[in-house]
């Protein structure tokens, strides 16, 4: 990382300073102000965040002009054709792909931390019936710091190493045990014969009653190479909210399986993990293919309220790399299972649509991965409710990488935004029988 500098100046003062710009390995220069205030008096005001670099990673580069997607500089297209997911989760927390005896090493280690404490699966059936999964992967994430303290040395990488794994690992198991709690069915158990995502389908729609013959026919390869394609491409997307809210809470030196479950906060909104079921509440209310032109209208509108959810991005400015990769996929899965549903024939014709309409081409408002990711989880019997669950599952990868790449650094500070200050000035207390 080459480091110049550039100089900043107070108009009003006529002080002026030279701070550091930092330049990373790609990607936009960083002025480095953490001295602006000591030696302009000066804070900077950046809402959202979004012109501010928070921190330094290695781990996950984008470039949003050019529809660039890195993961440890592997480009996505390449990883999500040649990948597993596993692969691409120990990409993520180790820095390397892994070698064949790595990966087999690796995969072993998340099989044997897939069991839930028996005391921890009786946290399910605290919660009512109708509860949104979310909120339970909330709850039951964060108990997790309850069982796991006793033998946690943040200051350990191997501790930390154990702590992540349990979290990649546990992540699907809780998942699943959500989902059969909504329907009234007992949990089943994780099986340490079968690969991640094959593990998760035996346990998200096997009954208790079913042999493994029998529930190994329920697991289709489609749906497999799905999950998997779909768990690529969510596993990481730099400085989002749900993982800056990771990283927030591990500066604290916060359990981090708490930090975790404030992540799951985070991506709840339907602004961030909730948008492909925003997606399809969407499609619902445009609700036929005669209907798509007078809503495209709508869309076009600034004073119309209604929105067109999964088009365009805020990162990418030209086309997300995902929606690229994931739209074959979706039309495969859609093939592999025929289905008389108007929404998937609606979904399709509003893609058609939108990719002609000369505004959204203007506008570069192209489908992007959450509108792809909606259909094929509703293809695959996946509930709605369950849809920022499965982002769950995936983004864990990036999540535990992240708090992996935090803690490892010797010099790491507890994070602490400021904020311009628009309430009253000091003023005097009046006496309750004073006031008028």
């Amino acid at each position: 990382m080459s480091q110049d500098t550039v100089s900043i100046k107070n108009n009003n003062t006529g002080e002026q300073a030279e701070f550091s710009l930092l330049k990373g390995t790609l990607g936009t220069p960083t002025i480095d102000i953490g001295t602006l205030n000591k030696n302009l008096g000066l804070f900077t005001y950046d809402p959202g965040f979004v012109s501010t670099a928070s921190c330094k990673s290695n781990i996950t580069y984008i470039d949003g002009e050019k529809g660039i997607l890195l993961y440890r500089g592997y480009p996505i297209e390449q990883l999500a054709k040649q990948s597993s997911f596993l692969e691409v989760a120990y990409l993520l927390m180790n820095g390397e792909l892994p070698t064949e005896n790595k990966l087999f090493n690796f995969s072993n280690e998340i099989n044997h931390h897939t069991i839930l404490h028996e005391s921890l699966s009786g946290f399910f059936s605290g919660f009512h019936y109708d509860a949104h999964p979310m909120a339970m992967m909330v709850g039951v994430v964060g108990s997790l710091s309850a069982f796991y303290h006793g033998q946690l040395n943040m200051e350990d990488p191997e501790h930390r190493r154990i702590s992540a794994l349990r979290m990649l690992a546990k992540m699907p198991t809780i998942a699943a045990a959500c989902y059969q709690h909504s329907i009234g069915y007992p949990i089943v158990y994780p099986r340490r014969d079968l690969e991640y995502c094959e593990n998760f389908l035996n346990m998200m729609f096997s009954l208790p009653s079913q042999t493994n013959a029998q529930r190994d026919k329920q697991i289709d390869p489609i749906t497999v190479k799905a999950l998997n394609l779909l768990f690529i491409l969510h596993a990481d997307h730099e400085q989002n909210a749900s993982t800056s809210t990771v990283r927030l809470a591990s500066s604290t030196g916060a359990n981090p399986y708490a930090c975790i479950a404030a992540g799951i906060s985070a991506l709840w909104g339907p602004s961030h993990g909730g948008a492909n079921e925003a997606v399809l509440k969407m499609l619902m209310e445009i609700g036929t293919i005669e209907n798509i032109p007078k809503y495209l209208k709508k869309a076009k509108d600034k004073n119309d309220p209604f929105r067109l959810m999964g088009f365009g991005h805020r990162v990418y400015k030209n086309f997300d790399p995902r929606a690229t990769i994931i739209r074959e996929t979706c039309h495969e899965v859609l093939a592999h299972f025929p289905t008389d549903d108007p929404l998937f024939e609606l979904a399709l014709a509003l893609e058609e649509y939108a990719l002609k309409d000369e505004y959204f081409i203007e506008k570069k408002l192209y489908p992007n991965v959450d509108f792809y990711s909606g259909i094929i989880y509703r293809a695959l019997k996946i509930p709605e409710n369950m849809f920022t669950v499965m982002f769950v599952i995936a983004r864990t990868a990036g999540w535990v990488s992240h708090w992996l790449e935090m803690m490892a650094e010797p010099t790491h500070r507890i994070s602490r935004p400021r904020q311009l200050y628009t309430g009253y000035d000091k003023r005097d207390y009046t006496p309750t029988n004073l006031r008028k």
